[in-house]
């Protein structure tokens, strides 16, 4: 990121911070301040007199530099996308919406979870207090989420027909939570994993 700063005059120093903030329309909460020329009044209040002049620095915003991460991420993948952001109790969600998305999910998502992990990288470098960035594209993480969940009551069902374990194909720790999550209170089938990342994959056994 390129350091934004800015040299701004005024009558006074609080004048010139002012005036600062209202060009980048930031609060004074996103700056640091370096006075470099104190206000005088001169003699007789007319001879010698300065104003003051003061050099703003913008300190980064963590989720808007995720933002511009992403932006030039689409930019180099020539996608055409849009980012709409949400805060819940969760952490931060960036929704991507545009047309033809599915280069930026990949394969069952694998490809935005990369991205979310190097998003969370990026917003926590600017960040003096941890920050979570849930990354979502056309709301995929709830289809996921849904055919997730209809999967594990389907191979539950098969557990206890077959009273054969179940061993899932290698998922993502987000995925493998839903599967667990579902199952945690069903009363014939337990589940747990198994396997070293990126292979670990979920078992579905009879209690």
């Amino acid at each position: 990121m390129t350091t934004k700063t800015l040299i701004v005059t005024g009558k006074t120093v609080e004048e010139a911070v002012k005036l600062g903030l209202s060009q980048w329309n930031v609060p004074e909460s996103r700056v640091k301040v370096e006075v470099l020329v104190q206000a005088a009044k001169g003699l007789f209040g007319l001879f010698g007199a300065k104003d003051a002049q003061v050099r703003l620095e913008l300190i980064p915003d963590a989720v808007e530099e995720a933002v511009a991460f992403l932006d030039e991420v689409f930019s180099t993948m020539k996608v055409n996308a849009s980012i709409e952001r949400k805060d819940d109790r969760d952490g931060i969600l960036l929704n991507v919406t545009g047309g033809e998305l599915g280069i930026l999910i990949g394969r069952r998502g694998q490809t935005l979870d990369s991205l979310q992990y190097l998003v969370n990288i990026v917003a926590n470098r600017y960040s003096d207090k941890h920050i979570r960035i849930i990354l979502d594209a056309e709301q995929f993480r709830e289809r996921r989420r849904k055919t997730l969940e209809e999967l594990s009551a389907r191979l539950a069902t098969r557990v206890v027909r077959t009273k054969k374990d179940v061993v899932l194909e290698p998922m993502s720790p987000a995925d493998r939570k839903v599967i667990h999550f579902q199952l945690q209170d069903h009363p014939s089938v337990r589940t747990y994993s198994k396997g070293d990342e990126p292979n670990r994959r979920v078992v579905i056994s009879l209690r």
